[in-house]
């Protein structure tokens, strides 16, 4: 039987890989948030209608995988690392972002949060996912880590907007302006 209980963090302290930490260290701050943020995806995944969301449910598991990737990484002070994200990731949010903000409606204003129940639990992880962006930046302020993880989380935020209004679309759900929003988005032709 294996032990769930290692008895080594009892004085707060962590293993990460090639060394330890305490737990309030900004790194494992780091790659704990990444955690929270991996289980709200689980969330999120799981009040998807299956049938109506098959690609978003399976962009979501395979963003649980990354996310993993991105703790490893965010978990590693060896100086020899071989990082296990790299950019192809970002590329393949950015086509999925690319393709729902292209089937919701346009937006001009800021929205609130929600709609649906499913759109909400994508606003959580957006959220998340900002806090994350936040932890890491300043982690890369004081040691060597993986930039890609970095522009990683950063653009999954904008996946999981871009997912949030896509799903209340789909299920007839009205995004909610903020109603004091000016208008702070322009089609891409208004820019000229």
């Amino acid at each position: 039987m294996v032990r769930l209980y290692t008895r080594s963090g009892d004085k707060g302290r962590t293993r990460v890989i090639g060394g330890t930490r305490d737990k309030d260290d900004i790194r494992v701050e780091a790659y704990g948030t990444c955690d929270e943020l991996n289980a709200f995806t689980a969330k999120a995944e799981a009040v998807l209608d299956k049938q109506l969301f098959p690609d978003i449910a399976a962009e979501l598991t395979r963003i649980q995988h990354e996310l993993f990737d991105c703790g490893s990484d965010l978990a590693s002070v060896k100086e020899d690392a071989v990082w296990k994200m790299d950019d192809q990731p970002v590329s393949r949010l950015e086509k999925s972002i690319d393709v729902y903000t292209e089937e919701a409606p346009e937006l001009q204003r800021f929205i609130l949060p929600g709609g649906s129940s499913a759109a909400a639990e994508l606003h959580i992880c957006r959220t998340i996912a900002r806090r994350t962006e936040r932890i890491i930046t300043a982690l890369a302020k004081e040691e060597t880590m993986n930039g890609e993880v970095l522009t990683y989380i950063n653009r999954l935020s904008d996946y999981f907007f871009a997912a949030a209004r896509v799903v209340n679309s789909r299920m007839n759900v009205a995004d909610v302006e903020y109603e004091r929003s000016a208008v702070v988005f322009r089609a891409h032709h208004d820019k000229t």
